[in-house]
């Protein structure tokens, strides 16, 4: 019952095969039991993630990654006095794993030192674009409560680029010009609305997953947004669509 977890990336994990041995049940089941979680997507992605791994044949198949807030979510539903004592078990290693991890890390020498302040550096800068990415798709996930915003939901969302043609500019020109207006900013490669307009329904945000490290925002205006644009340019920069000029 040893390597209950480990470390990967600076984190402790377990996977979906350590898991189904422990627990007695059939691997099949446990990836079954992770696709089917009642989880929101972006709960899922961030301490869920999927594999390759090869067998003692070595063919390939695959298992999941998982964080402690995963397993944690994971095994509730695993109910009996073993299933019990080998959550004891996990918990227990996890805590070890994380103390182990929150110890100095004293670097031996110069140069090593400049590897781990660069390191350091990467994994704050991407933290702030994770969580300022996560802010934005919780207001934006607010209920609404008019009638009028209910109707604008169902209408089709549109790319600043598009916005910007009407306007006879590029999409980047126009993402500038709403950053100068104190509209949105711009966190690593991502364009996000300050907070003061992140609730309002202005924009629809989805996450792409490109591999099990690395996933992508992409983010498109809604109607209503599109129409306070067309208000903020106008009374701001008094800037007409090309139709109305």
């Amino acid at each position: 019952m040893n390597n209950l977890v480990f470390i990967d990336n600076g984190r402790p994990i377990t996977d979906s095969l350590i898991v189904a041995e422990t627990f007695g049940k059939e691997h099949k089941h446990v990836t079954r039991n992770i696709r089917e979680l009642e989880c929101s997507e972006v709960f899922h992605q961030s301490n869920f993630g999927l594999v390759d791994y090869k067998d003692d044949g070595g063919r390939t198949y695959q298992k999941y990654l998982i964080t402690q807030d995963g397993f944690s979510f994971l095994v509730m539903g695993y109910t009996g006095k073993e299933a019990a004592r080998f959550k004891e078990l996990y918990i227990a290693e996890f805590n070890r794993m994380r103390e182990q991890l929150s110890g100095p890390r004293l670097p031996k020498s110069f140069a090593e030192a400049l590897r781990l302040a660069a390191q350091l550096e990467e994994e704050k800068e991407a933290f702030q674009l994770q969580n300022a990415q996560s802010q934005q798709i919780i207001s934006e996930l607010k209920p609404k409560a008019t009638y009028y915003d209910l109707i604008l939901q169902n209408k089709s969302t549109v790319s600043i680029t598009k916005i910007a043609k009407d306007y006879g500019m590029s999409g980047q020109a126009l993402n500038n010009l709403l950053h100068e207006l104190d509209v949105q900013f711009k966190q690593g490669d991502c364009w996000l609305l300050y907070q003061r307009y992140a609730d309002k329904g202005y924009t629809q945000s989805s996450t792409h997953v490109l591999d099990e490290e690395k996933s992508v925002m992409h983010t498109k205006w809604t109607q209503k947004g599109r129409l306070f644009i067309y208000d903020l340019l106008k009374s701001k920069n008094n800037l007409l669509p090309t139709i109305e000029r």
